[in-house]
């Protein structure tokens, strides 16, 4: 297999399961135990010298950062699947609501939780309230970002919003919880949980 996820299933990483079953390409997980530091290990920071997962590798490819991983499996493995084609008039918002996730819902998110007080005009994610309003309005009717079209922007901005809603972290709208339950439903995403779920059975860890 020339995919390997650098893997722990407390980490980003564990989301990037799910994105890889969602493409259907052979991988293998690598773990990394990042309760001993692992992650901070030269093989590692040779490959992010962030010191942090997720980090995939796909020959001779090196991809850090869960948004970049998403955008590169999607483009590079399920061109016009799950990532919309260059010339597609859908690519923009594709484009847009992927990056919505860091830039915007997890800012908001933690800036409120911790209480932190921002200029919103100086911040480029706004508000709290402002970031609410927006992610509920581009779940809309659903199912997915693009409508009937799932695609790995929903991997990223869904698996991020499981994440808040998991941890109290966001408001959890009525459109959010019914969203974020669409995708669990998805048979990609319950092989990625088996998965992450064997990792932590293996190495003693509690769900």
């Amino acid at each position: 297999m020339s995919i390997v996820l650098y893997h722990h299933p407390y980490s980003r990483a564990a989301n990037v399961v799910w994105m890889l079953e969602e493409v259907g390409v052979p991988y293998s997980l690598r773990w990394v135990d990042i309760m001993a530091g692992e992650q901070k290990s030269p093989e590692l920071l040779a490959l992010n010298p962030m010191g942090k997962l997720p980090v995939l590798t796909d020959g001779a490819a090196v991809v850090s950062e869960s948004l970049a991983i998403a955008l590169y499996l999607g483009d590079r493995h399920a061109p016009g699947r799950l990532a919309p084609l260059p010339n597609d008039p859908e690519r923009g918002t594709y484009l847009r609501w992927s990056c919505f996730s860091p830039s915007v819902i997890e800012p908001a998110a933690a800036a409120h939780s911790s209480g932190g007080q921002f200029n919103a005009r100086a911040v480029g994610w706004g508000t709290y309230e402002d970031m609410l309003t927006a992610t509920e309005a581009v779940i809309g009717a659903g199912p997915y970002l693009l409508g009937e079209r799932f695609t790995m922007a929903d991997t990223v901005f869904g698996g991020t919003l499981r994440y808040m809603l998991m941890f109290k972290m966001i408001e959890p709208r009525p459109a959010f919880t019914a969203y974020v339950q669409r995708l669990e439903a998805r048979p990609a995403f319950q092989r990625s949980a088996a998965k992450n779920a064997e990792v932590m059975a293996a190495h003693g860890l509690n769900r």
